[in-house]
């Protein structure tokens, strides 16, 4: 059971990686229709990571993994309620960005952690998916001014 949970928190963090680097390219080609879509795809991830958080306990795992995976969840719900709930127009309010930005990338970050437990060559495709997706993040913004 460990070795398959440990993958399948792997695959979450590739997936959010390779989903929110699909985001960001399809915003610097200027083709917003595909975030809504991608972005309900991360949403769903919700339901693997709640399994990861509920089996956590009988797997003994640390409270950094409990930390590590609530923070995603965190950032889903909240990116759940701004952007498909009440559809709010956060991004030009600069303190509400800069929350969600540091949200978004605690994270991020520590699906890196529950990715290396699936193994090195797991650990080594989450690091680099994560920073081309830090990079991304701020040439976007940057260029598209989202």
């Amino acid at each position: 059971m460990l070795k398959r949970t440990n993958l399948l928190g792997a695959l979450v963090a590739v997936v959010f990686y390779s989903s929110a680097i699909s985001i960001f390219i399809f915003r610097l080609l200027d083709k917003p229709q595909y975030e809504y879509w991608i972005g309900f795809i991360e949403l769903l991830l919700a339901l693997p990571l709640g399994y990861l958080l509920l089996t956590a306990r009988k797997l003994k795992r640390p409270v950094l993994y409990y930390v590590q995976i609530g923070l995603m969840l965190v950032w889903l719900l909240v990116e759940f309620l701004l952007d498909y709930l009440l559809k709010i127009d956060f991004r030009n309010v600069g303190w509400m960005v800069i929350g969600y930005v540091v949200l978004f990338f605690a994270g991020t970050g520590g699906m890196l952690g529950v990715a290396a437990n699936a193994g090195r060559g797991w650990k080594i495709l989450a690091v680099i998916l994560f920073l081309v997706m830090a990079a991304l993040t701020f040439i976007q913004h940057e260029v598209t001014g989202m």
